[in-house]
């Protein structure tokens, strides 16, 4: 992965993401998990051309959940650092969330997104809240599907972002649970109406078909991986899926 320029483009503010319109524009952040071996630095620059939003890093340990994908995203991170200005959106599926928040807060991504469910009790979600904000870097909270969207209410005054898992964490190509669509309606509900300034990102079965039903429900960042990379025109597709 050797041989491109870095494109000129902006440099990514901590602060430009914090105030936004109420009607936010839906961003597409791209995952990078199904990259093909041997074509990530054409996929990258590609992508980068068709304007997606964010590289979405999918970092699992093998524990959190079955695939290891750690020291690959370490180093496509590190890489799209490199080559691009395009803000990095790490999304950490692992059980050592102190540790992994330490490595890819190294390669500056934009926003760093953990697990509620990582966590050992409400203090320790606090502390990697906290660890992370100290460190210029936006936070994201996730959850699984199982898990009640209000069990995590009372953490959503001191995060950027709270990303809702469609599928079961850890592999790409899954199919949407419609029951998420709720979750996700139920989540805008609720910060609409105690003023909570944040993002909503959706991750797992996003394409076509499904991307209206998030986006109408108050999604307003979707991540999409497989539907992006297997198509002939990137920029189509992502323009499509933004809507």
């Amino acid at each position: 992965m050797s041989g491109f320029k870095k494109m000129n483009q902006t440099e990514n503010d901590y602060q430009k993401d914090i105030q936004k319109e109420e009607n936010k524009m839906v961003e597409i952040s791209t995952s990078i998990l199904s990259v093909k071996k041997g074509e990530e630095s054409q996929t990258f620059f590609a992508l980068e051309k068709a304007h997606t939003d964010y590289f979405h890093i999918d970092v699992m340990d093998g524990k959190f959940v079955e695939k290891d994908t750690y020291k690959k995203m370490l180093e496509y991170a590190s890489y799209i650092k490199r080559i691009s200005n395009l803000p990095l959106d790490v999304h950490l599926m692992v059980e050592d969330v102190n540790s992994a928040v330490d490595d890819f807060l190294a390669v500056e991504p934009n926003i760093i997104t953990f697990h509620y469910e990582a966590c050992k009790d409400k203090e320790e979600v606090m502390h990697i809240i906290n660890k992370i904000k100290e460190n210029r870097c936006r936070v994201g909270l996730s959850i699984k599907p199982e898990t009640k969207i209000e069990e995590i209410y009372e953490f959503l005054p001191y995060i950027h972002m709270c990303l809702v898992m469609t599928v079961e964490p850890g592999k790409g190509g899954q199919t949407l649970l419609n029951d998420m669509v709720d979750k996700i309606s139920n989540l805008k509900k609720y910060i609409e109406e105690n003023n909570i300034d944040m993002d909503i990102e959706a991750d797992g079965g996003i394409n076509l078909k499904t991307a209206d039903a998030v986006k109408n429900a108050g999604a307003n960042i979707l991540v999409s991986g497989t539907a992006i990379l297997i198509a002939k025109d990137f920029k189509v597709i992502i323009d499509e899926l933004r809507g």
